[in-house]
């Protein structure tokens, strides 16, 4: 089981970047499809990024081109690059973890980064 830790959050200036961390305990980080999932008071969850063991990426259509997720596999560690931040990107990030197949069910989450973004 894999144990999940973000930070990098913060409040930033619209147009302003982030880059988020997930770090990853446990074993076999780099067989985990991981994801990156926000929720913003009132709203659902949403899922922001994900990426498969094989670095295949996928965006939601609200951050595609301002937002980049990676994966450092030697270092545990998920990021998401976040640049010209929106005041609607205002939310508690969360990664989490699923296993092998991105469609499997998620097996690990983070207790979340809050990110805000004023206008």
């Amino acid at each position: 089981q894999v144990q999940l830790v973000e930070s990098g959050g913060g409040s930033v200036q619209a147009g302003g970047s982030l880059r988020l961390s997930c770090a990853a305990s446990g074993y076999m980080f780099s067989s985990y499809c991981m994801n990156w999932f926000r929720q913003a008071p009132g709203k659902e969850r949403e899922g922001v990024a994900v990426i498969d063991v094989g670095g295949v990426t996928s965006y939601a259509d609200s951050v595609k081109g301002r937002f980049t997720i990676s994966r450092d596999n030697a270092k545990k560690t998920l990021y998401l690059q976040m640049n010209s931040l929106k005041p609607e990107d205002t939310a508690m990030y969360r990664c989490a973890a699923a296993w092998d197949k991105c469609d499997n069910a998620i097996s690990a989450w983070g207790q979340g980064t809050q990110v805000t973004v004023s206008s």
